[in-house]
């Protein structure tokens, strides 16, 4: 293994980690204005992601920097062709994190609705256009051979992609609707179980439906292992709504976390060796040889995340571990 796949791979890994942990960031923000009943209820739900919504945004953060350095083409591309998309990304980010901060500033329930209503509109987005970028990167955008994006934003838009991001969007909801069963108690916890059954209902159809356009959109089951992985997120996800029904709502989370570390590192394993698909000509496809930087500039990079991804880790899992009791009305912190 060189150290352009090497790379390739931890990028993979980074998304993984931030779909799974911001996955249920924005289901959580979603439903945040439809299980609260009241400004308590709404707190209660917001403090279940408090300590961690800004730390799982770091895996973003670290993916895009690990684009950036071990392949500017890659990133220069992707951010300019992209450029609206990832903008209504970084501002849907941008107002979730205000809102969070801002919310208790204030006890007026009209403020404090507003900034509900701000994180559920960031979240939906979010949700939406991460779907919808993953799904253009399978599909392929026009790039010419100068590694320019030639294209406009609504070339980002098509059945496929629509679909694409009400998957990802279905998927998340799901992710923290369960999170939320595993996060509160009584009442609050049993409408969470109640949203997550219904959303169930609706994500595995959808979820099936976009990997049966996957097979006719994209070449992604030209690799056999791609294709496989692909159709294991729908099963997987077959499977945590049946833990669901039998009331296992811990493996149904965990199993749910699975359909999205299947569905993201088939997105990638379907790219490989490449990392943006041109449409009008394969040849001018993005390749993790010819959007990479330098061997010696790899190098550096791969010694520096040996010392740093570890003890990243190891506080991530710290600060689960520390807040990882249930939250109630009588434990808030505002």
């Amino acid at each position: 293994m060189d150290l352009n796949i090497l790379w390739f791979i931890l990028i993979t890994v980074l998304f993984v980690g931030f779909f799974f942990l911001e996955g249920f960031d924005f289901g959580v923000g979603i439903l945040l204005p439809f299980l609260g009943k009241n400004d308590q209820e709404r707190r209660v739900v917001i403090n279940t992601i408090g300590p961690h919504w800004d730390g799982n945004e770091v895996w973003l953060i670290t993916a895009g920097g690990a684009m950036f350095a071990a392949f500017p083409n890659w990133y220069a591309t992707l951010f300019s062709g992209f450029f609206l998309a990832l903008f209504l990304v970084l501002f849907s980010l941008i107002i979730r994190g205000v809102a969070f901060e801002f919310r208790s500033s204030d006890p007026s329930p009209l403020w404090r609705n507003t900034w509900d209503w701000v994180i559920f509109t960031g979240s939906l987005l979010s949700a939406i256009l991460w779907g919808v970028a993953v799904t253009n990167l399978l599909k392929g955008v026009p790039i010419n051979a100068e590694m320019q994006y030639v294209g406009t934003f609504f070339d980002l838009l098509s059945p496929y992609t629509i679909i694409g991001g009400l998957t990802t969007l279905l998927v998340f909801m799901f992710h923290g609707a369960l999170f939320l069963s595993l996060k509160t108690t009584g009442d609050m916890a049993q409408r969470s179980l109640k949203i997550a059954r219904r959303i169930a209902l609706v994500a595995v159809p959808v979820v099936l439906l976009l990997a049966g356009l996957t097979y006719y959109q994209t070449d992604l089951f030209a690799s056999l292992g791609a294709g496989i992985t692909l159709i294991g997120s729908g099963v997987t996800l077959i499977l945590a709504a049946l833990f669901l029904k039998s009331r296992k709502n811990g493996w149904a989370f965990v199993t749910n976390g699975v359909t999205i570390l299947l569905f993201t590192v088939s997105v990638f394993w379907g790219l490989f060796p490449r990392v943006m698909i041109s449409s009008l000509n394969a040849n001018w496809s993005l390749t993790i040889y010819n959007a990479s930087s330098s061997p010696y500039t790899l190098k550096i990079m791969t010694i520096v995340a040996m010392i740093m991804v570890p003890i990243v880790l190891i506080y991530q899992g710290w600060t689960y571990w520390v807040f990882r009791n249930r939250v109630t009305e009588k434990n808030l912190h505002y």
